[in-house]
């Protein structure tokens, strides 16, 4: 087992990208719920407390027993988990008399602790809290303020124990990284050895002893993360993985065959299955974005278990699932609202009876990138956008027919090669067309048009939790909404999505 850090969450919207800059700092760590607090192992090396959106002056605050951690291993409070400790321990925390959220800077510095090693005066920190810590219990030592925050940072006295009322996770905090790198290499004294290779060797060597001779069948996407899992469960077992890609009808233009000759490259065994027909005939009439994705799951799970039936004794399915699903499931809250149907092969039935296999399920999405760049994985696979499960389906608005299908890849095609053929595709986090169900007039030479209208959407983002529409050039705009509308029989009017999420969503549908 790797060293690791234990973030406990408190609900914190940050809880994540606190675990992201600290496996930056290539130190492995994992995201536990304050009320399941695991219990502390030898390669635990440090905890830290997340934020959280609740207030320690609350009667039923959270409030985890973390006894068996303090004096054993190094423990951070950030934001939240900074007041508790100080309120738990006989500090004062009340409302701050002014809400502080946002930038603040440090004035003054204990520079001599290990904490605030190489943290400058004036050094930019984020702030968001509607509580202060007013008074510090009497061993807890002062070691950051800020002009109008007393108490930024602390230290307990005889304890490697910290807290910091602000957030070093964020961008805004410019000496952030250097903080918390404070934390997990100097006083944690984490190795850093956690690598894509060593991540590789690791899970190879596990999936070996794991499956041993057993068959393994896996459900392709043409995406990074099943492409990954392929590709590391294929290095253990070798032609005992069957690979299955499924044409729904629903892929960008030439993608089946394309993806397929990328994956005859890497040495995967794949059988192709053109299955078109099975998801249009059980779409046809569906306009509901909800029954259409529940229908393209219920086709694939019929058309993945009849090409499963054909491999005998199939022990396991593989799957790619990521560490931000694996948070969610198990988040402080529960799994959350249905915003959306889950597409994966998640949903397999019972019937199938096939132990899972999930080798990617420590790694973020771009971990899983940097582990496919070491396995040499193709980079029109590894560098591709995020594409929906359901694909072009719920980016036809209304209902599917091969037409529209038809139309909409054709549109898709000019945009995505355009973004590529002017060096912007790898500016943007995820793009595609959608049709709306709408039709607009238009001339086109000396006849009056009446025909459909398309909207064009590119973001950028970090894991989709958040996205910002990109700013495109107007002239690179303007050549596409010109392009398409010359070449694709049915359009006759483009419109640029700029919408933000939140409140919008990536997808239309």
């Amino acid at each position: 087992m790797p060293e690791k850090i234990i973030i406990l969450d408190f609900g914190s919207q940050y809880t994540q990208l606190i675990a992201r800059r600290v496996r930056e700092l290539n130190v492995y760590c994992e995201i536990h719920p304050f009320n399941k607090v695991p219990e502390l192992s030898p390669e635990v090396k440090g905890l830290i407390l997340s934020g959280s959106p609740c207030s320690v002056r609350d009667e039923d605050h959270p409030n985890p027993d973390i006894s068996q951690y303090q004096n054993q291993v190094p423990v951070l409070g950030v934001c939240y988990g900074a007041q508790l400790l100080a309120h738990e321990n006989g500090g004062e925390v009340l409302p701050s008399t002014i809400r502080e959220y946002g930038r603040a800077l440090l004035s003054e510095v204990h520079a001599t602790n290990r904490l605030m090693k190489e943290i400058t005066i004036g050094s930019q920190v984020w702030m968001s809290h509607g509580d202060t810590i007013k008074h510090v219990p009497e061993n807890f030592e002062v070691i950051a303020s800020t002009e109008s925050v007393a108490v930024a940072a602390y230290k307990v006295q005889g304890q490697e124990t910290y807290g910091i009322q602000f957030h070093p996770e964020v961008t805004h905090s410019s000496e952030g990284k250097t903080i918390l790198r404070n934390f997990v290499v100097h006083i944690c004294e984490c190795s850093q050895d956690w690598t894509p290779d060593q991540f590789i060797e690791t899970t190879v060597t596990e999936l070996q002893d794991l499956i041993g001779d057993d068959k393994v069948v896996l459900g392709l996407s043409g995406g990074v993360d099943s492409s990954v899992a392929a590709m590391l469960i294929h290095q253990a077992i070798g032609k005992n993985l069957y690979c299955i890609f499924v044409d729904n009808g629903l892929l960008r233009k030439n993608e089946f065959e394309s993806v397929l000759e990328s994956y005859k490259h890497m040495g995967l065994n794949v059988k192709g299955v053109d299955a078109k027909d099975r998801f249009y005939t059980a779409l046809a009439g569906i306009s509901d974005p909800e029954l259409k994705r529940k229908a393209i799951g219920r086709v694939f799970i019929e058309v993945f278990d009849d090409e499963s039936h054909q491999i005998t004794d199939v022990k396991w399915l593989a799957q790619g699932t990521i560490y931000p699903d694996v948070i969610e499931s198990v988040s402080v809250k529960g799994p959350s609202a249905t915003i959306k149907s889950h597409h994966n092969v998640g949903g397999l039935p019972d019937f199938m009876k096939l132990k899972i296999v999930e080798p990617l399920k420590a790694l973020f999405k771009d971990e899983v990138r940097l582990v496919g760049k070491t396995l040499h994985i193709d980079e029109n696979i590894i560098g591709r956008h995020p594409f929906p499960g359901p694909g072009l389906a719920i980016r036809i608005l209304g209902d599917i027919t091969p037409q529209k299908v038809s139309i909409l890849q054709q549109v898709d095609d000019i945009f995505i090669q355009g973004l590529r053929n002017n060096g912007l595709y790898n500016q943007v986090w995820q793009a595609g067309a959608i049709l709306l169900p709408v039709q607009s007039v238009g001339v086109m030479g000396d006849e009056r048009t009446y025909e459909n209208v398309v909207a064009l959407r590119a973001v950028s983002s970090v894991d989709g939790m958040t996205a910002d529409w990109v700013h495109l050039p107007y002239e690179f705009l303007a050549n596409i909404s010109n392009e398409i509308i010359n070449k694709v029989k049915g359009v006759n009017r483009v419109v640029y999505d700029i919408s933000s999420k939140p409140p919008a969503t990536i997808e239309w549908e």
